[in-house]
């Protein structure tokens, strides 16, 4: 297989570690080769500083959505519309209300679905950049603990967040969201519904063949039928035969590349330099830290295939996968178009 990767190149600290919004200072998307365990940089950016909040605030991609011959991405402050394959750059958004953005997605009726994270709020803009929508996440006004007249790209961190919405998706017409803190999922435009996730706190998502995949963050998966909203499976990935990692990692990106077959994406639990090196003496000279890495699952055989280290590529942070090979699909053949926009 062929994956495009989405993350960012975390900067050396040897003492302090660094808040999480300083803590990267470049924004990575490889082409990674599964079998020959190579790769590719096809993009190196880093957020100019009048988007961001200083010249040591974060660059790297959060997570995004494939669709066709697009890739719909962002950093913490911006949108990006790259044309594929060649990754050309045709709609660039910054707008002052954004803030630690995870991730956006092209909608039923030509828009943008952004989850504005750091204000716990989504957005709906157009590609102009026009803003038509927003909602609080946990309802009411998606203006009553924020100001409209700030530029949140220029805080670092609006944190504690109430929510932290983290992945927006399309069942049919409807709009959706998952609540990290809250441990679900819920409709934006009908806000009867809901998915009750709860086993963990979700990170990502991908709806695939009128089924939904949620990785959660200690990496469970947890697959819910599109239709009923019920939870069909609940998965421990890390228990599976072969998985060889046994300490703690954050586990986000999910791509499903057939029913029963994943790549899931995991990011190390990051300590600074001196921390890393302490634990590599104490434990007789060996890495006890799992790597970021992506790990393929079969889920039938409840088998781990095999796991890729990304950080010999260059990746310390891990937020998107996606099937290289069917953006290259000429649309006139193309079976299942819908899914791969997160559209049932």
């Amino acid at each position: 297989m062929r994956l495009y990767i989405l993350g960012g190149h975390q900067k050396k600290r040897w003492f302090r570690p660094l808040d999480e919004a300083d803590r990267f200072d470049l924004a990575l998307i490889l082409r990674l080769d599964t079998d020959g365990e190579t790769s590719e940089r096809l993009v190196e950016y880093r957020t100019p500083i009048e988007a961001k909040a200083h010249s040591g605030s974060s660059s790297l991609f959060t997570s995004g959505t494939l669709c066709g011959n697009k890739l719909y991405a962002c950093t913490y402050t911006e949108v990006f519309v790259f044309e594929l394959p060649h990754f050309r750059r045709v709609t660039y958004i910054s707008l002052p209300l954004f803030n630690s953005l995870h991730h956006v997605a092209p909608t039923h009726r030509g828009t943008l679905l952004v989850a504005n994270t750091g204000l716990d709020m989504v957005v709906e803009i157009s590609l102009e950049g026009k803003v038509l929508h927003e909602w609080n996440v946990l309802g009411g006004s998606p203006w009553e603990r924020f100001t409209r007249n700030v530029d949140y790209r220029k805080l670092n961190s609006t944190k504690p967040h109430l929510s932290h919405p983290n992945f927006v998706f399309q069942i049919l017409e409807e709009f959706w969201v998952t609540r990290f803190l809250q441990k679900d999922a819920i409709c934006l435009t009908q806000q009867t519904q809901q998915i009750r996730i709860g086993i963990e706190r979700p990170h990502d998502g991908l709806l695939h063949e009128g089924l939904l995949y949620f990785t959660t963050v200690d990496g469970h998966l947890v697959i819910v039928n599109a239709e009923s909203l019920a939870i069909r499976s609940l998965i421990d990935l890390r228990k599976f035969i072969g998985y060889p990692f046994a300490g703690p990692t954050w586990c986000r990106g999910i791509l499903v590349v057939e029913k029963e077959l994943v790549c899931v994406g995991f990011t190390r639990i990051r300590k600074t330099m001196i921390m890393q090196a302490a634990n590599w003496v104490k434990h007789g000279f060996r890495e006890t830290d799992p790597p970021t890495h992506v790990a393929i699952f079969n889920l039938r055989e409840r088998k781990c295939l095999k796991t890729i280290n990304l950080e010999s590529h260059g990746v310390n942070i891990l937020f998107g996968i996606f099937d290289s090979e069917v953006a290259h699909v000429d649309e006139a053949t193309r079976i299942h178009p819908l899914p791969l926009c997160g559209t049932l």
